[in-house]
């Protein structure tokens, strides 16, 4: 039923978490004949061991895509290419852990809306954004040993316990959409119609490439945007070239530039017609419902 794509890169610490938390074993009412993870390994100088990938189940495949190019846009396509599932899910950026019910609660999502846009809300790992929380100490290591003392592994949604809000995400539930989907999940054919992940973003990381394609979905006549409830991807501190760059490094200029020159205007955030909101709420995640509205969300 689903293909989970997930984009990696020189990040062998991090990847080994993120697809534990794929697995069967850490999935919840869903098997693994449900769904596959699709591993792309975007020019890692180290590539992962396609024997670990594969030790997560059946269901687990590897792929390696000889290029120097920094961005993950190519990644992306080979792996839907590569996709045998009725529906598609992307996580660009492969050092995003993932809640337990997540596979779950998108097949459920898929079944109920046709031609469903299905997102899920991004937190970083630690006590604040991850740009602000280096400043102070935070990185791998202090990560290494706040996940030590999580059971993790046991409960999945005890990842919120030691997370904040992505700044895409910084409305929480119920406030709209994120402006960047760390986890987006379509029909794989209306995934094709969009002409997929487009390749003309080259900077690190793909500039704005994510966010292009997410107000590309919503923009798709037939598209209707669901918003999961209670599920989240959760992102390990790993020097990313925008998340985890010094203030005085960050490319978010340049990205601006390349979308500007790549589409002939300016980002803006997505504004979808209607939104549509799924799933349940685990304790844990309960915090995040935050007051206010996103006033420039519809109702």
């Amino acid at each position: 039923m689903l293909s989970i794509v997930a984009v990696v890169y020189n990040m062998r610490r991090e990847a080994a978490r993120t697809l534990a938390t794929l697995s069967p074993a850490a999935q919840r009412d869903v098997e693994a004949a449900d769904y596959e993870v699709i591993v792309v390994d975007n020019g890692s100088r180290e590539p992962l061991d396609p024997a670990a990938v594969e030790a997560h189940g059946q269901n687990f495949f590897h792929f390696i895509r000889d290029t120097a190019s920094p961005s993950p846009a190519g990644a992306v396509n080979l792996g839907v290419s590569r996709a045998r599932g009725e529906h598609v899910a992307v996580i660009v950026d492969g050092a995003r852990m993932v809640s337990p019910g997540i596979v779950a609660e998108t097949l459920a999502a898929l079944r109920a809306f046709e031609n469903g846009v299905v997102c899920a809300l991004a937190f970083h790992l630690g006590p604040d954004a991850q740009k602000h929380s280096m400043l102070k100490g935070y990185g791998r290591e202090r990560e290494d040993e706040l996940l030590a003392a999580t059971p993790w592994q046991e409960d999945g949604y005890s990842l919120f316990d030691i997370s904040s809000l992505a700044p895409s995400s910084a409305n929480g539930f119920l406030n709209g959409l994120p402006t960047e989907a760390s986890w987006i999940a379509m029909r794989r054919q209306l995934f094709l119609d969009l002409g997929g992940f487009d390749e003309r973003f080259t900077s690190p990381g793909g500039g704005l490439v994510n966010q292009h394609f997410l107000n590309k979905a919503l923009s798709h006549p037939v598209a209707r945007p669901v918003m999961l409830l209670g599920e989240a991807t959760f992102h390990q501190f790993h020097g990313g070239v925008a998340t985890n760059a010094p203030p005085d490094r960050r490319p978010h200029r340049m990205y601006d530039e390349e979308y500007a020159a790549i589409t002939g205007q300016d980002y803006s955030k997505p504004k979808p017609r209607s939104l549509h909101y799924f799933g349940t709420m685990p304790h844990q995640a309960r915090r995040f419902v935050l007051d206010g509205a996103d006033e420039t969300a519809p109702a």
